[in-house]
């Protein structure tokens, strides 16, 4: 009995294979038409189930959405902003009140409900000691390479710098006054926000059936109580703040970039990121 006609050897082959793999005597035979498919009549029956079953199987695999490659981290990227952040620190020195970089710079809560937004920016360039900066260099590399490498370079350096600077301005709306804070670290948990508000939306874009989607909440909440509260003069509301704002910068940016936008788009923000830097540095020291 024939099952198929077709013009493709290569669909025939499929199903003879398919049928043999259970038992049955299919038989290819060339035709003036193409191909064509039968097996003995006793053995129709049988066939059309397997075949039927196969058809149904290859539909639900191909209606399934594929599952995303994890992005490679960018450790380019990762220790050059680390790199300048020691830069920065070796020019700057430690936390010094009477030096104008700090005078200026430093994340004063009171100053930046002033006015001096530019602050919450600036802050995040600046350390108190050595040990402070080579922390946040350390866990800078890693997470901004983690974020680089999901979102590209300058669109990542971009989001990070905005977390960071949302974090610190979401610290001087809740300490109000009487609080200074600097330091990076609001910015490297920002960038653990970003991460885990992309794994958010990964998982709720695959429909994920395996851990729930606040799993990479929880994550990111577990790095800020091993990382976040640990050592002198820690401030934890900035830790938090910072990555809470990353999260609500990840969350988005996981449902609206799929890749990593293009290179033109990459320079793009990454020099909105740079001369965001320039331009409130510029306003700290006028």
């Amino acid at each position: 009995m024939t099952l198929l006609k077709t013009r493709r050897r290569k669909h025939v082959d499929e199903w003879a294979l398919v049928l043999t793999s259970d038992g049955l005597s299919p038989s290819v035979r060339r035709e003036p038409e193409g191909f064509a498919l039968s097996v003995p009549i006793d053995e129709a029956e049988r066939a059309a189930e397997v075949i039927a079953a196969y058809e149904r199987e290859n539909r639900e695999r191909l209606s399934r959405p594929e599952r995303e490659a994890p992005a490679k981290g960018d450790l380019v990227t990762g220790l050059g902003v680390s790199a300048a952040l020691l830069l920065f620190f070796f020019f700057t020195g430690p936390r010094n009140p009477a030096v104008i970089w700090f005078e200026r710079g430093s994340a004063d809560a009171e100053k930046i409900l002033l006015g001096e937004i530019w602050r919450s920016v600036t802050a995040l360039c600046l350390h108190a000691d050595l040990g402070h900066a080579l922390a946040n260099a350390l866990f800078g590399a890693l997470f901004v390479s983690a974020v680089c490498g999901a979102l590209g370079a300058g669109v990542g350096c971009a989001l990070i710098l905005l977390a960071g600077a949302g974090g610190n301005l979401a610290n001087a709306l809740f300490q109000h006054a009487h609080h200074v804070s600097v330091g990076a670290s609001t910015a490297v948990f920002g960038a653990v926000g970003i991460l885990s508000g992309l794994a958010v939306a990964q998982r709720r874009r695959q429909q994920s059936t395996g851990r729930p989607w606040w799993v990479p909440v929880g994550a990111g909440l577990a790095l800020l109580a091993m990382l976040g509260t640990t050592g002198e003069r820690v401030d934890l509301w900035a830790h938090l703040f910072g990555l809470l704002a990353g999260g609500a910068l990840g969350v988005p940016a996981g449902f609206w970039l799929l890749r990593p936008p293009r290179p033109l788009v990459q320079w793009a923000f990454g020099g909105v990121a740079f001369l965001t830097l320039l331009y409130c540095w510029g306003l700290a020291l006028d």
